[in-house]
Order: C-alpha cells, then structure tokens, then sequence
C-alpha cells in the first residue's frame, strides 16, 4: 500500500467514526490543506490545472458545508452567507490568480478549523459558554 493510500485510508476510518461535529472539523481541515497547496502549487506555470483542481475542491467542500446547514438556528444563516462569500472569493481568485484573495480565504479556513476545534473541546470539557 502505498502513502497516500494510507492517507485515504485513515481520512475514511476517521470519517466513518466521526460524529456530526468532528466531521464538520474534518471538512474544514480539508478545505484548509486544499487551499494551502493550492498557494504552494500558484507560483508554478506547470501546475496550474493542478491547483485549480485544489480550488474547485475547496469550492466542493464549502458547498457541501452549506448544504448540510441546519437553517433552524440563526447562526446557520450567518454561516451560510459566509460560505456564499467565500466561495465567490474562491471564484475571483480563478480569475485574477490574486495572492490576496487567496490569502484572505485561508485566513477564514484556518480560522473556522481553530474555532471548530475550540468548540468540539468546549463540548467534550463541557466548558460551554452560555
């Protein structure tokens, strides 16, 4: 078995053992990796087809995300509207190839990864804040 078969293997174990919550965590550490090699990859002339494949799946993941949003709480609309932004920034970044919009969208991956990890520690502590 190869590396990345490893990889594969242990995100699907991971996957199919997660609860709602750790699964949201994990899709936002996907989404994050996939902008980061897709910053990696923007200097490169010979991988560009590449990194617009990173992008397109980190456009895949924030539509899954809104998708799965349960629209009975508020917050689920601020979320929502977020995703919609950050998605079109996604889609100007393919455009312009402009390292701001791409630095300002890994900004919100990783600060939506640190948050969503705060939040599944605050719920497993039962620190929540009320």
């Amino acid at each position: 078995m190869s590396v990345p078969n490893y990889q594969q293997t242990y995100l699907n174990v991971r996957v199919e053992t997660s609860s709602p919550g750790e699964l949201t965590l994990i899709l936002y550490e996907e989404f994050y990796k996939k902008l980061l090699v897709s910053k990696k990859l923007l200097g490169d002339k010979t991988s560009t087809e590449l990194m617009r494949q990173q992008i397109f799946k980190a456009k895949e993941i924030l539509n899954e995300l809104m998708i799965t949003l349960n629209m009975d709480y508020e917050i689920s609309q601020n979320l929502y509207d977020l995703y919609v932004y950050y998605n079109k920034r996604l889609a100007d970044f393919l455009i312009q190839q402009d390292l701001t919009i791409l630095d300002e969208v890994i900004e919100f991956g990783y600060l939506m990864v640190d948050t969503w990890k705060a939040a599944l520690k605050s719920l497993k502590t039962g620190n929540v804040q009320k």
